[in-house]
Order: structure tokens, then sequence, then C-alpha cells
């Protein structure tokens, strides 16, 4: 068996004095250019994390296809997507684009664990940020045929 190693980027940011990452568009390149180095040198994978209600953190598929276009060999993905707060059909859609931009190399994390940490941060912006019941997808309803997770 051929072990495989690979990164998860932290990507967290806040604008604190000294920091050398000035933004957090400077974070998002610092991750791209991170992904690149890291194929260079071999490594077999570049994960990003998902957490909501940071700009640098909320949306991983813009991020993932960036690095995919300048990549042509390292696996990509999303650590954990909590799926309590995605819509399943547009991560679907969105996740077959940056497959085929990748040409197949994307690999995704999906959950519907309860993040505590997150509870102050979903307080703060009311309740259109908390997940709904309703909205929650089944484990069945991904694997349905409904999602179309290929085929684009």
């Amino acid at each position: 068996m051929t072990k495989k190693i690979g990164f998860l980027s932290f990507g967290h940011w806040q604008d604190a004095p000294g920091s050398r990452t000035r933004s957090a568009a400077d974070a998002l390149l610092q991750t791209v250019e991170l992904a690149q180095a890291a194929e260079e040198l071999g490594v077999d994978g570049a994960y990003v994390r998902v957490h909501h209600f940071e700009r640098q953190l909320a949306s991983p598929f813009p991020l993932l296809s960036a690095i995919a276009a300048r990549t042509s060999r390292i696996e990509i993905g999303a650590g954990v997507i909590d799926m309590r707060y995605e819509n399943p059909l547009y991560m679907a859609e969105e996740a077959a684009a940056t497959d085929l931009i990748s040409g197949g190399r994307l690999q995704l994390g999906a959950s519907w664990a309860w993040s505590t940490t997150r509870t102050s941060s979903r307080r703060s912006c009311g309740t259109s940020c908390r997940p709904s019941a309703g909205r929650t997808p089944s484990p069945e309803f991904l694997r349905s045929d409904d999602v179309s997770w290929s085929g684009f």
C-alpha cells in the first residue's frame, strides 16, 4: 500500500498587528500558492476548511477552482462542508464545475454535525443564518439521482 500525504489549510485571517497576511484576499491567494508549492514538492493532496461567517473560508469552490487551474496533479478538496447550511443542488453544481476544472481531482467531505464553537457567530447574524430543519438534506438525497454530482 502506498501512503499519500496532503495538507489542510487552516486559512484563518484577521487584521492583527504584525501579520504577513494583509487581507482575506491575501489569505486566499496564499492558499493557491501553497497548493502550487506543495504539488511541486510531491505532496498528494491540498484541502481547505469551510467556515461560514469568515470571508476567506465561507465558500470553498472558487478557491478550489483557482487551485485546480494552477495545478495539474494534486488532489483537491474541502475538509468538511456542513450540509445544514447548503443548498444541496447548488453545491452539487458548484462541486461538479470545480471537478471539471480540476480534471477529476476533487474530493469532498460533508457533514451534518453541529459546531458549538460557531454558536455565537450564528446568534450575531440573526435567524436567517440558522440551519433550517426543513432544508437539511438526507444522505439518501445526496446519493439519489436528484443530485447531479456528475454528467455535466
